[in-house]
């Protein structure tokens, strides 16, 4: 009965991470499915690993190899890595315990909640971050981050050239920025951009 509690913990948590809080946000049925997959070979082989006298040390071991894992079919995003590592830790939590106890229920929420919240559209909903390729070679930074701000229509906070090829003639920046709130007119920075204007007019 222990085992069968524990593995009805362990799915509900799991479902309710990978189709409750992660696809209604990010809309990848393949990371989804893929979570529920790891979760549960890991739950299966920790429940393994419980019933010998070294399973904890090699739960954790395990742990440490399928960390370091590095997923190669398509890109993930560092916010979607957190649900793979999330996925690992119901799994372990579940299968190395003796059975479900307040300790575990705890803790699974804990990951659970952990990751609903700190996901959460509403939690700092205009932060944003692209990869832009700039029309110009720009040699100069605060030229680069004028250009990026009168394209956007809204201050840069940070702003890292990722190349320079003067034979295109391009610009390859990364940038983070916080979106106009809706309905706010964007925002115009004259004096820098008159100020780029006018280094433009005079080459």
């Amino acid at each position: 009965m222990d085992q069968l509690a524990t593995v009805a913990l362990d799915l509900a948590a799991i479902a309710v991470l990978a189709f409750a809080v992660y696809y209604p946000r990010h809309r990848r049925r393949d990371l989804a499915v893929a979570f529920v997959g790891v979760n549960v070979g890991v739950l299966a082989v920790s429940m393994v690993l419980a019933g010998t006298t070294v399973g904890a040390g090699l739960g954790l071991g395990l742990f440490g190899v399928l960390s370091i894992i590095r997923l190669r079919s398509r890109e993930i995003e560092q916010s979607e890595m957190s649900y793979y590592f999330a996925a690992l830790a119901i799994g372990l939590i579940s299968g190395l315990g003796t059975g479900v106890t307040w300790l575990s229920l705890g803790l699974v929420a804990l990951v659970v909640g952990a990751i609903a919240v700190v996901d959460s559209p509403a939690l700092l909903r205009r932060s944003r971050e692209q990869q832009l390729v700039l029309d110009r070679a720009y040699t100069d930074e605060t030229e680069a981050r004028a250009a990026v701000e009168r394209l956007l229509g809204t201050s840069v906070h940070r702003l890292s050239v990722r190349s320079i090829d003067l034979v295109s003639d391009t610009t390859v920046v990364d940038i983070r920025y916080s979106a106009p709130r809706p309905g706010s007119a964007p925002a115009r920075h004259h004096e820098t951009i008159d100020t780029l204007q006018s280094q433009e007019t005079s080459r």
